[in-house]
């Protein structure tokens, strides 16, 4: 039976659109113009605040619909549902995963502070993502290619009173699970770039940068590639991205990179550079990442009936990652590393992950395999430069998620793009073969690159000149446990 057979599931391979997006074009073009004029006329401090979000992401006056899909209406399916439900609960065990991945390399007297830097956004972004983010990230208000609207904050009847009404025509599951769903990428995605700046940055200087961060970047990244707008199939460059190469993991690479260059190197770097304080921990946190990642990537398949699919390229990509990273450590040093299994796990679940539904099996393992070997290269250059990415977030997701984007672009199997959730996409595949994909694929990372780029820079320089960024040298070499949160990991501490 084909993938897409059946009408209640075909939705398993796309990123929603908002339900408005695909219900109410006609109602926008006469109606939304007038509405949001009286809005700004009523409410001078609202208006500020909307022009303020529309000239921070380069918005204005870049106004355009998305495109229509002829899509079939459906009732809500439980099971669909339930996917969403299961995987957003995988996808938050993520982050505190990553905590432990990233708490294992620090030095002991800074791994609460560095496992801090993940855990606390389920609180920061949590809240963030209800009463603005998601808006920003998925509503059509400002009807702009670049950046939602403000007309579903605090997740304002979004799936109508009990949040049980079908996303949009075409998608079985509700769309409050899928809110909550988007709610868990949009927190890891900023825990992932602090991989970076550990044992440095001050917290209260991780905490506007991180909130800044989500609503100027990622909402507009989510909503180019998945809500419809520019860099997407329903957009200019028809990209296809499954479950997050460039919103999360080029993202979040790219912002670590700019990061890292901004912020500087620790004190004591390259100098007194030390391993790992806690392998178990590095092992114990890329276990959790790689089983939420099931979450991750296979409930972005948006239908239980074929989530099976996703679930079983991301594992076979996994694999091959770690393989590929132990045998080249084999073959290199003479023995291979608990750390170098846990890193090559991660690259390959970063490299998938824009791929999980649009390639077969055999795609995958080549996927895992070279995603490894791209991200181990990477690491080694790192090192010979002596650039301070603290814990590899630029070589493993930033080049992990661009080695993936583009391998998906020449790898995407036609029968799994189908014309009616990824009309753009679709039709560059047909007129050109997985070489114009290719193409659509580098026009889409390129541009995550730049404006990821700019607008990591601004948001940093405006942290840096309101609240700093680091922490005093006196307080680096005391330990960012003790001095930022008043505790201590160990007792008695060791350094």
């Amino acid at each position: 039976m084909s993938l897409h057979s059946s009408p209640g599931r075909r939705a398993g391979l796309s990123r929603a659109l908002p339900p408005s997006a695909l219900q109410s074009v006609d109602h926008w073009r006469h109606d939304s113009l007038p509405r949001l004029a009286t809005f700004a006329n009523a409410m001078p401090l609202r208006r500020g605040a909307v022009m303020l979000l529309a000239a921070g992401a380069g918005l204005v006056p870049l106004m355009a619909g998305s495109a229509r899909a002829a899509l079939t209406k459906m009732p809500t399916d439980g099971a669909d549902t339930l996917l969403m439900l299961v995987g957003s609960a995988m996808v938050l065990l993520m982050t505190p995963g990553l905590a432990f991945f990233y708490g294992g390399f620090t030095r002991a007297k800074n791994v609460l502070n560095t496992m801090m830097m993940s855990f606390f956004l389920m609180g920061l972004i949590g809240v963030l993502w209800v009463v603005v983010g998601y808006s920003l990230a998925f509503d059509t208000g400002f009807k702009s290619p670049f950046i939602g609207g403000l007309g579903q904050m605090w997740l304002n009847n979004v799936g109508g009173e009990l949040g049980d009404a079908p996303l949009a025509d075409g998608f079985a599951l509700s769309a409050s699970s899928f809110a909550l769903f988007q709610g868990m990428f949009a927190i890891i995605t900023p825990a992932l770039i602090s991989g970076a700046l550990v044992e440095r940055i001050s917290f209260k200087a991780w905490f506007w940068f991180a909130l800044l961060w989500s609503l100027f970047v990622y909402s507009p990244m989510a909503k180019m590639v998945w809500g419809g707008g520019f860099l997407g199939p329903f957009g200019e460059v028809g990209a296809i991205d499954f479950a997050g190469g460039t919103v999360v993991h080029i993202a979040a690479g790219v912002a670590a990179l700019v990061s890292a260059a901004i912020v500087g190197p620790r004190t004591t770097f390259p100098e007194s550079v030390r391993p790992p304080h806690n392998v178990p921990f590095i092992l114990l946190g890329a276990g959790l990442l790689w089983f939420g990642w099931f979450g991750f990537n296979g409930a972005s398949m948006f239908a239980a009936k074929t989530a099976g699919f996703p679930f079983a390229t991301t594992s076979a990509a996994a694999s091959a990652a770690l393989l590929t990273w132990c045998m080249i450590e084999w073959f290199k040093d003479g023995k291979p590393t608990a750390v170098g299994a846990a890193t090559g796990a991660v690259a390959g679940l970063v490299g998938i992950t824009p791929a999980a539904g649009f390639v077969y099996m055999p795609q995958a393992l080549l996927i895992g395999a070279l995603t490894a070997a791209g991200c181990f290269l990477a690491v080694q250059i790192k090192a010979a430069i002596k650039f301070d990415d603290s814990l590899d977030a630029f070589m493993v997701h930033g080049v992990g998620g661009t080695i993936g984007a583009l391998l998906t672009g020449l790898l995407a199997v036609p029968a799994l793009v189908p014309a009616d959730y990824f009309p753009k996409s679709a039709e560059i595949l047909k007129a050109g073969g997985n070489l114009a994909m290719f193409v659509a694929q580098f026009k889409a990372v390129l541009f995550s690159y730049g404006f990821v780029a700019l607008g990591t820079a601004i948001i940093l320089y405006i942290v840096k000149a309101v609240v700093g960024l680091r922490v005093s040298r006196e307080d680096e070499e005391r330990g960012l446990d003790f001095i930022a949160h008043g505790e201590e990991a160990y007792d008695p501490m060791t350094y």
